[in-house]
């Protein structure tokens, strides 16, 4: 996809491959992967889980929190860049994904004790978490998105980050004439983070797009 009205941008080459092609994903990361397109998990891309590690080891993120399980892909680049002492807490509302993320995370050598996967009513559990209690906050579930992005500055300590994922949707967002649900949520949490003067924030155009916010 050519860049446009970019001072400096030129036509030749793919940007977009060139950037999800520049993390490297081990071996756990690939089977998680391959086991969520088993089932019809979609997971970050390679890029987007580039920047998940590369921002929990820039923040030094000891308390994590994401909305949206999936097979584990998230979490393993999650651990991957977060210091040996930090703890992951997974919310999904389906069971099955995870019983994949756990089977994953127990063959990468991750203790057990660094983890905690609960799945049920998102919403519900959400609005059970502690107050100011983590340093980064993954989002990748759109179905509850506007209700967890509301609870998403309570929840973050101060300077904490919010990263929400394939925020665009591949582009879906942007085009005004998509209104199905998702996209409209989508949508929504975009412009209310916007809009929020208690944020800074940033889209970045990897994998289906990334939202990026930090609490001030």
């Amino acid at each position: 996809m050519p860049n446009v009205n970019v001072p400096g941008a030129s036509s030749r080459g793919d940007s977009f491959a060139f950037s999800e092609n520049f993390p490297h994903e081990d071996f756990f990361m690939q089977q998680a992967r391959k086991n969520g397109q088993e089932v019809g998990v979609t997971d970050p891309s390679v890029g987007v889980g580039g920047l998940i590690q590369f921002l929990a080891g820039l923040i030094n993120a000891r308390a994590i929190v994401e909305i949206g399980t999936g097979s584990g892909v998230s979490g393993l680049w999650a651990f991957n860049g977060s210091p040996a002492d930090s703890s992951l807490t997974s919310i999904d509302s389906e069971r099955e994904h995870a019983g994949s993320a756990r089977s994953i995370f127990e063959e990468a050598g991750i203790s057990a004790q660094r983890f905690r996967l609960i799945t049920g009513n998102i919403v519900e559990i959400v609005g059970k978490l502690a107050d100011a209690n983590y340093d980064l906050m993954i989002v990748r579930s759109p179905k509850d998105m506007v209700e967890v992005v509301q609870e998403s500055f309570r929840l973050l300590k101060a300077n904490g980050v919010l990263l929400i994922d394939n925020a665009l949707d591949c582009g879906r967002v942007a085009d005004p004439t998509q209104r199905d649900f998702e996209t409209i949520a989508r949508r929504d949490s975009i412009k209310a983070i916007k809009e929020d003067s208690r944020w800074r924030s940033t889209l970045l155009p990897i994998g289906g797009g990334v939202l990026l916010a930090n609490k001030i």
